[in-house]
Formats: C-alpha cells, structure tokens, sequence
C-alpha cells in the first residue's frame, strides 16, 4: 500500500488503546527488516530516518527507499522525518518524499520552539503530510541531561503548534542500552491531563517493555522510538555472521544472515506496543 502519515496511524491509535513503533533506521537491511516484522504482526510500522541515517545516505534517497518498501507492504508505513533540526532538513523531507515531518527544537526556548514548530506544522499540513514536535528536551546516556517537560508548557505547545504529534521528556533518554529506566507517570498524566495531542516517547530502548505496553494501553502515549535496542540486535546479528567464516567477504552474504534476527527483535518491539 503506499505511504501513510503520521496522523492516519497515531489517530486510530489514540482511539483503540495501542501505540505504534517508530523503528530508528541506519540502512536498507534494517529498514527492509521492520517492514517485514509489521507484515507479520499485521500492524503500522514508522520507519525514522535520524541524523546518523541521513548523514550516511541522502534524504532523496531514504525517501524512494521508503516509498518502495511501502508500496509493496501489506500494512500501513510511515515515511518519517526523526530530529530535524532546520526548515532546510524538514523542508527537503517533504521534497524526498517523506510523510512525516519531526522538527526538534527543544533545546531554544519556549517561544523558539513553538514559532519555528508551527512553520514546520504550517508546511507539512499544506503539503497534506503530518508533524511532530518535542516539548521538553530528552537526554542522551552518557551525554547531555534530560530537561522534564512542563505540562502547562505542553500544553500551550501542542494549541499554538497545531502539531500531530508531541514529544515530551519524562525520565525517558536516548541511547540507553539497558531497560533500568523508567518513566515518570505522574509527568504523563498531569501532561494528558492539559492536552490531547497523541504523545511520544524517544529513547524508548530504555524502558521497560512492561511499562511500555502498559502505557500504550492506558495513556495517549501512542508512540515509542526504538533504535538502540534494535541497532544492538542487527550488531549482534552481524558479528555472529562475520565470527562464523573467517573467510567470508562477500557483505551481501554477510547481511543477509542479519535479516532473520532483526525480524524478530523489531517482532518482539512491535507485539508490546499492539491493543
């Protein structure tokens, strides 16, 4: 089927008590590999092309990979923007063909944020594709520290925004490589408690999978971003395969041995976060 925005999937999620994976992407074995676990949990899929991605491969060539995985899928697939840091970034997104627009400015400050969120808003809506912004600024391990969203500030984000999508700090933290985290419900409720824009979670590899799908459940938390944990399981994947035949060198030999495992780590991510 072809592309589908981020607001066709994130509403119906919203309404039926479920949350949708957005699945971090370095290349096309990864990428091939989540569409096919979304084909056999038989539910949407968000590829995310993130600044590492779109630094290794261009974005006019990330969006034709998309679009050609999504248009053989046999589920709804999201072409998406993730950490897009200038109108430049986001606006060549919507040229390459991507249907999803992530602009992150949660580091400037309010009134930054919310002008130059709403003219990424203002552009993907008139081209008919959707938006996510970031309220609150989401640490990295080992790395810059999380800065806790403000509900009331949220709030105002999500109305003056016009936003498809809110991406809020709540204990959650990019590149954390084990589950110890855990995010802070009483920040979810008192946001969802001002706003009913669809929530979501980055850095979601270092949440508890219990916790996860509670959430996805219960709250209109109706996105979790998985990278870390799936890039350890395609490195995994790829060092069982080199490990095996020393002699080995043919890469396409080589990644195809990471194909099955991938699958089924992007698997076990997707059936958590299902209604």
């Amino acid at each position: 089927m072809p592309l589908v925005t981020l607001a066709d999937v994130l509403q119906p999620a919203l309404k039926g008590g479920y949350a949708v994976g957005g699945l971090v992407t370095l290349g096309w074995e990864d990428m091939r590999a989540f569409v096919a676990a979304a084909e056999a949990e038989d539910c949407a899929v968000i590829l995310q092309a993130g600044p590492g991605c779109r630094e290794h491969t261009p974005l006019p060539i990330l969006g034709k990979m998309f679009r050609h995985l999504a248009e053989s899928a046999s589920v709804p697939v999201v072409a998406h923007l993730d950490h897009g840091y200038t109108y430049d970034d986001c606006a060549l997104a919507l040229d390459s063909g991507f249907t999803s627009l992530m602009y992150d400015g949660s580091r400037k400050s309010l009134a930054e944020n919310i002008k130059e969120t709403k003219q990424i808003a203002d552009m993907a809506h008139a081209a008919g594709i959707s938006c996510e912004g970031e309220i609150g600024f989401v640490g990295y391990a080992d790395g810059e520290t999380s800065s806790g969203t403000n509900p009331e500030e949220a709030a105002t984000f999500a109305t003056e925004t016009n936003v498809d999508a809110m991406a809020i700090s709540v204990g959650n933290v990019h590149l954390q490589q084990d589950k110890q985290g855990g995010l802070d419900e009483e920040r979810i409720a008192a946001i969802q408690a001002l706003t009913s824009v669809p929530l979501v979670i980055h850095g979601g590899s270092g949440v508890p999978v219990e916790q996860r799908t509670r959430l996805a459940r219960t709250t209109n938390i109706c996105k979790f971003n998985i990278g870390t944990e799936l890039r350890m399981a395609f490195g995994d994947a790829m060092r069982t395969a080199v490990n095996a035949d020393s002699s080995r060198f043919d890469r396409v030999a080589i990644l195809k041995d990471t194909h099955d495992p991938t699958v089924a780590a992007a698997r076990r991510v997707l059936s958590a976060l299902k209604g």
